[in-house]
């Protein structure tokens, strides 16, 4: 895709960036979905209405965030610590989103972590969730 097919997800930009950012090095890609196989599995660890908790294959990630921007703008994604695991196939992200609730104009601040399972270079499965899961990290409390 080009970068005017990925306009639509202008809202996301910050948590894309954080991502990435957490991934250089271990994936191919210049946009976030870019860095998906194409039948990659992507887990939600906690529950949104009308979010499902697994969707399979990345055109079906890219059309579950197409809306996103309608309810949520991001301003910026901070605060990354890139954990390895003993199996290197694996990283795992803690990162904070912030930005905007556009029906209130409330403050949003997200604190999340992604398991991600990573294949040839690409993410296989990756896991989301809010950071009680960084409980069991070594040395984090």
């Amino acid at each position: 895709m080009t970068e005017a097919q990925y306009a639509v997800f202008e809202a996301l930009n910050p948590f894309f960036g954080v991502v990435l950012k957490g991934l250089r090095g271990f994936v191919d890609g210049k946009h976030y979905f870019d860095t998906f196989a194409e039948d990659a599995l992507f887990e939600s660890r906690y529950h949104f209405p009308g979010w499902p908790p697994t969707i399979r294959r990345r055109a079906n990630l890219m059309a579950s965030f197409t809306g996103y921007g309608k309810t949520i703008k991001l301003h910026s994604g901070d605060a990354l610590v890139v954990h390895r695991s003993r199996d290197t196939r694996v990283v795992i992200l803690e990162y904070e989103v912030h930005g905007t609730i556009l029906s209130s104009g409330a403050p949003y601040d997200n604190r999340l972590i992604s398991v991600i399972t990573i294949e040839n270079r690409k993410i296989e499965r990756s896991s989301i969730g809010e950071t009680t899961w960084t409980l069991w990290l070594p040395g984090r409390r």
